[in-house]
């Protein structure tokens, strides 16, 4: 994989509407073929979303870029994302300067991604467990990124959400989302806006989509 092949695939993304340059930087700067499987790797510059095993998949980078850009991430925030995967998010919002909590629900992707961390260099803070219900040992976070479909925004990350935090969640049906981008205004008070159309894997735990 080249760097050559990186640089179209995000001029193609900036040419759809991203205009936040720091996303565009770190998707230029991290090496997508590092987080799909050695098959998928000649694919990994093609704006698809590309299977990672666990019935889960690296999202299409589009999508990773306009929930980034929703996020509206700065440096030092304090970031929660729901769903490591392969880690490609989590590596996005570590280059951007943020501090990241991750978690993951599938035991053997969640030690796989880790090893792939440290490998990297990467320095994130990792969790198996249930993402809906959040990790509030670290609350209140800054932001909060979720990158599975869920039928309903969880109450307990909108309550670990910090004043002024921003919350971005595909809410939906298992087949097609909405991405909801949620700004905690007060203890009480939250701003919804929506952004159509997504389709991400079903957000699985207490708060989403039980297990089937």
């Amino acid at each position: 994989m080249s760097k050559t092949e990186r640089n179209i695939l995000i001029d193609s993304i900036a040419g759809k509407g991203i205009t936040d340059q720091k996303v565009l930087k770190a998707m230029r700067e991290v090496e997508r073929e590092k987080f799909v499987p050695l098959l998928m790797r000649p694919n990994a510059y093609r704006d698809i979303a590309l299977p990672i095993g666990y019935e889960q998949t690296i999202s299409q980078p589009y999508t990773v870029a306009i929930m980034t850009q929703a996020l509206k991430v700065k440096k030092g925030n304090k970031v929660l994302e729901i769903g490591t995967g392969s880690g490609y998010q989590a590596a996005i919002l570590e280059k951007m300067g943020a501090g990241v909590y991750t978690i993951e629900r599938h035991n053997d992707l969640y030690r796989k991604t880790q090893k792939l961390f440290d490998k990297l260099g990467i320095r994130v803070s990792t969790k198996c467990g249930d993402g809906t219900i959040g990790w509030s040992v670290h609350a209140p976070f800054d932001r909060i990124i979720v990158t599975a479909g869920s039928p309903d925004i969880p109450e307990s990350l909108k309550n670990q959400l910090a004043i002024e935090g921003r919350l971005v969640i595909p809410v939906g049906d298992k087949r097609t989302q909405t991405l909801k981008v949620v700004t905690r205004i007060s203890e009480q008070d939250f701003e919804i806006e929506s952004i159509p159309e997504f389709a991400f894997v079903p957000l699985i735990g207490r708060e989403a989509w039980d297990k089937e």
